[in-house]
């Protein structure tokens, strides 16, 4: 039976809380940082979800989102690359849609069933914006997740499926738009979200001979936790079927929404629980689970839990406004001592080195280098090193520096500059991102995040960087 083999997620460790100066809100919501956007959020699930994974096996990769950073490119290769998967798969962007995740989880469930792939890939990501201080700027939150589809060591199969489509301008955001936009409150509500929903849950239910008493968690879309709390009621479930929202923690995380719910309540799962997972946006995609024995065997994962329980808060609501690019002056990122026009023919020669962060590990001596050379530094043989992925070894802080007065944005400062040392060999230098520099000691455990360095030309220049190491729940990964 064709289900899910493997789940991952990520939240950014920066939080908007009631201790942030200028917030509003007596509640707290997730928000990428400033070399953050949905590529580098769907890289971090992807690697989570990937942990015990061969990655020989995938045979494709959907990237959904409604906030791609290229409207003509396809981000599903950035984040297939920088998971280092091989470049025989089928890649394809999901998007213009809040179920844009659960949509690219069917596409993957139909390809998987018709036996035109063994694995497929889906990873979500959103990085929705609203007004300043209004309604969505308080309720949006910044998140990913990712599913492996599959056949062989399913841990909850898929038993059955259900969609609509409904024609509404309920919520909306135009190409040119920033900002999220919506119709009368009341109308987007009844018209929309309050129809659509428990049709959805009605169908699969009575398609599956099932009543809403027979679900053990129920995961559904809500744009906000009143609405969500509502349509609990409306379904008749009981509190304890309810996944949380994460409202009031992580917030409304667009089209990774439902499958970040979906990955939590998988975390909690035993084997014969029942999940019926809802999204919505322009109608809706339902799935029935069942979760299997195999759910016991998952480890290494950074759960929702372990996400939640690491943050950093954002100190004012300003610099929370400066990480989005919003306040006058700040120019998307550009540090001035990043090129105008960066070569993307130069990128395009290190691809290897810079996305999938593969050093070299010479075949005479066996060190490892990073960024790969020509020559060994140790035994000085020549021309003969097998490729090395490092993105997901942990390191040890070797030596740093703190720059203060370098040619960033205000918010990036300061720069912490390392030396690391990868578990297993290798030297190599990064700088270090989601850390106070207090809190920068020689001999930290630290690990790979995949961040956007700048945006200047028109391009927006991806590369590694080090951070603090988060941890991972049940059994660790060896």
């Amino acid at each position: 039976m064709v289900g899910i083999i493997s789940y991952g997620a990520y939240i950014p460790i920066h939080r908007v809380t009631p201790e942030t100066e200028g917030w509003e809100a007596p509640y707290e919501k997730a928000t990428a940082h400033f070399d953050e956007d949905s590529i580098t959020m769907a890289v971090a699930a992807a690697i989570d979800c990937l942990r015990e994974s061969k990655r020989e096996d995938i045979d494709g990769l959907y990237f959904a989102s409604t906030t791609s950073p290229y409207k003509e490119k396809l981000a599903a290769t950035t984040v297939a690359t920088a998971a280092d998967l091989r470049s025989e798969i089928l890649t394809s962007d999901c998007t213009n849609s809040l179920r844009a995740g659960t949509t690219a989880v069917r596409m993957a469930l139909d390809a998987v069933k018709a036996g035109s792939a063994k694995q497929m890939l889906v990873t979500a990501a959103d990085c929705r914006m609203g007004y300043p201080r209004g309604t969505f700027d308080r309720n949006f939150g910044d998140g990913a997740a990712a599913l492996l589809i599959g056949e062989e060591n399913v841990i909850a199969t898929i038993e059955a499926t259900y969609s609509v489509s409904d024609e509404i301008l309920d919520v909306w955001r135009m190409d040119t738009n920033k900002y999220v936009h919506a119709w009368e409150d009341r109308w987007v509500a009844d018209m929309g979200y309050n129809r659509v929903v428990p049709l959805a849950a009605r169908e699969i239910l009575k398609k599956s001979n099932l009543t809403i008493a027979d679900i053990s968690k129920a995961v559904f879309y809500g744009q906000d936790q009143r609405k969500h709390a509502q349509m609990a009621k409306m379904l008749g479930l009981k509190p304890e079927q309810v996944q949380n929202p994460m409202f009031g923690t992580v917030g409304n995380t667009g089209a990774a929404f439902s499958l970040m719910m979906l990955v939590a309540a998988l975390e909690e799962a035993a084997a014969g629980d029942r999940i019926l997972c809802v999204s919505y946006g322009n109608g809706a995609d339902a799935f029935l689970l069942e979760v299997t024995d195999a759910i016991a065997a998952v480890k290494g994962r950074r759960t929702i839990k372990q996400n939640l329980g690491t943050k950093m808060v954002v100190g004012s609501y300003e610099k929370y406004l400066s990480y989005r690019h919003m306040s006058a002056g700040e120019d998307e990122g550009n540090y001035t001592s990043i090129p105008e026009w960066p070569s993307a023919s130069c990128i395009f020669r290190e691809r290897d080195a810079i996305y999938r962060l593969h050093g070299g590990k010479c075949n005479v001596c066996g060190t490892v280098q990073y960024p790969p050379q020509r020559i060994c530094t140790k035994c000085r043989s020549a021309d003969n090193f097998s490729s090395l992925r490092l993105s997901d070894k942990k390191a040890k802080l070797f030596t740093y520096s703190i720059d203060s007065i370098a040619e960033a944005p205000a918010y990036a400062l300061p720069l912490v500059d390392c030396i690391i040392d990868f578990e297993g060999g290798g030297r190599a230098n990064f700088m270090m991102t989601d850390v106070n520099p207090k809190d920068v000691k020689v001999g930290m455990t630290v690990e790979m995040s995949f961040r956007k360095i700048a945006t200047a030309g028109n391009i927006h220049n991806y590369a590694w960087k080090c951070v603090p190491f988060r941890g991972v729940s049940r059994e660790e990964t060896k």
